[in-house]
């Protein structure tokens, strides 16, 4: 009887393990102790030490010689007129397989862990109008309230006087005050990165990632300095664990409006407003256009100078590079896949029935 050979055994592994991770999902618990609160603190840890010092991106670097490599394979592939495709299978699987086991240790579990509705030990229910209504206005109010201690009028756009550097290294003082209240939270050795593919990240239409296989958060470096405090403290949530893209956004909140820095303050509760106002505006369109008209012309500037930015990039290819990531998250554990960004609002509105913005 001819042997397997090692591509035949990896290929075969990656069924295995599709099966395994499958099976553990339904053990949240299990998962939350021994990996999100065991195993993958170390792993996060250990990666940010030895590569957190480095000015470059290891990360992307790894990324874009596994692209190549993929790249060269298929040409061979090609050249060949398709021969030998059984085999050129075989060792396309155990490449997966190869990946698939190591995202998953290094970082991918942390997607079948408990929800923050149950570590903070929030109520899960859809919320109302009246509920989201108010959450809307408070977050308004805090909008307002920043504004003016920055600009001092209302009708000034604010300009984060910081380099993007200085943004990045701040977001680990964010996290400083957050992890008082919540000391899993804690971050230290700070790897937060310019992604070496800021330019097609921005045609692509994404601010940033976290690398599961080099543990670096990866940031897009053209984006407007009023967006990026809330995309590093969205990024370094997922560095700490948190998988889910609408628990990202709403760690990343906390961390950032309980700093006690005016512009992070600023520009997440911008952010978050956004969110808030679109889940009202799908409840009650008078409503949500009644709080529009009372944001201060200044704020809408900030605004639009994101949505010009956004605007800049918007290419054909796009939505094809969305579709792939809205399938990619529904395969991990969120159903609402690109649509769960805006799920941050149904955490935002039991956090604050619960403790108060």
């Amino acid at each position: 009887m001819k042997k397997l050979s090692v591509y035949q055994i990896l290929s075969l592994l990656l069924v295995v393990q599709l099966l395994l991770v499958k099976l553990l999902s339904y053990f949240p618990n299990t998962i939350e102790k021994y990996y999100a609160h065991g195993i993958y603190p170390f792993i996060s840890k250990l990666f940010r030490i030895i590569f957190g010092w480095l000015p470059f991106s290891v990360g992307d670097v790894l990324y874009f010689f596994i692209g190549l490599a993929f790249i060269i394979g298929t040409i061979k592939w090609v050249k060949n007129k398709f021969k030998n495709t059984l085999q050129h299978l075989f060792t396309l699987g155990a490449y997966l397989s190869v990946f698939y086991f190591f995202f998953h240790f290094l970082w991918g579990m942390n997607y079948h862990r408990n929800s923050l509705y149950t570590t903070l030990e929030l109520e899960q229910k859809p919320y109302n109008l009246t509920e989201l209504t108010q959450v809307t206005n408070r977050l308004l109010e805090h909008v307002k309230k920043t504004q003016m201690q920055l600009v001092n009028h209302d009708t000034l756009p604010v300009i984060i006087p910081y380099s993007k550097n200085e943004i990045l290294s701040k977001t680990a003082s964010a996290y400083d005050n957050l992890s008082k209240i919540y000391p899993h939270y804690q971050y230290q050795n700070i790897s937060i990165k310019k992604s070496l593919f800021s330019l097609p990240l921005s045609y692509m239409g994404f601010s940033g990632y976290l690398n599961p296989l080099s543990g670096e958060a990866q940031v897009n470096y053209k984006v407007p300095n009023i967006n990026l405090p809330a995309i590093s403290c969205h990024e370094v949530a997922h560095q700490l664990g948190i998988a889910s893209e609408s628990e990202a956004n709403f760690i990343g909140f906390l961390a950032a409006t309980k700093y006690n820095d005016l512009y992070f303050n600023y520009a997440t509760y911008i952010k978050a407003l956004r969110f808030s106002i679109a889940g009202l505006y799908s409840l009650d369109e008078e409503k949500a256009k009644e709080i529009i008209e009372n944001i201060p012309k200044g704020v809408l500037k900030n605004i639009e100078e994101s949505q010009e930015f956004w605007l800049s990039y918007q290419n054909d290819l796009e939505p094809f590079f969305k579709l792939f990531y809205d399938n990619y998250l529904k395969a991990n554990q969120q159903k609402d896949g690109m649509k769960s960004y805006n799920r941050m609002i149904d955490l935002l509105v039991a956090y604050h029935l619960k403790y108060g913005i």
